[in-house]
């Protein structure tokens, strides 16, 4: 029998704490390297935007994204959050980002530029293995399961 944990290694998922105002969330995001941004970006679920205070959103703040699989209708808060990553025994910078609410996500997602600013090396996807920049390469942590936001 292999385990949730087993059969998702294929990806690195990381915990989060996301700070808008006085809220704060913890989380678990996907780093995802094939999402291209020009910004760091954090791609929400309705849901868990709606737990941040940013759901409904305002209409000024919709637009379309390109994706793989076509475009999509998203909402985007030009720096609309900071997030951390939090380790058991270190954490991330705190980086502004912006927030992306997309209604078909099912979990957060991390885009390039904020996996870079969030010093997250990724040393093999395939077998959920990451660490901070600044650690030694010996240094590695393994990914999280999935925590969805229903």
């Amino acid at each position: 029998m292999v385990s949730e944990l087993e059969r998702e290694d294929m990806v690195v998922r990381v915990k989060l704490r996301v700070k808008t105002g006085e809220k704060i969330l913890e989380t678990i995001a996907l780093t995802n390297s094939g999402y291209e941004a020009e910004t760091p970006q954090i791609l929400a679920p309705i849901d868990f935007a709606r737990e941040l205070g940013y759901w409904p959103p305002r209409p000024e703040i919709e637009t379309e994204f390109e994706t793989a699989g076509g475009p999509l209708k998203v909402w985007v808060v030009p720096r609309g959050c900071d997030v951390q990553v939090i380790a058991e025994d270190a954490e991330s910078p705190i980086v502004e980002a912006d927030l992306v609410i997309s209604p078909l996500a099912d979990e957060v997602l991390l885009s390039d530029k904020l996996i870079g600013k969030l010093q997250i090396s990724l040393e093999d996807v395939g077998e959920g293995l990451w660490r901070f920049r600044w650690e030694p390469k010996e240094k590695l942590r393994r990914t999280l399961p999935p925590k969805y936001w229903k």
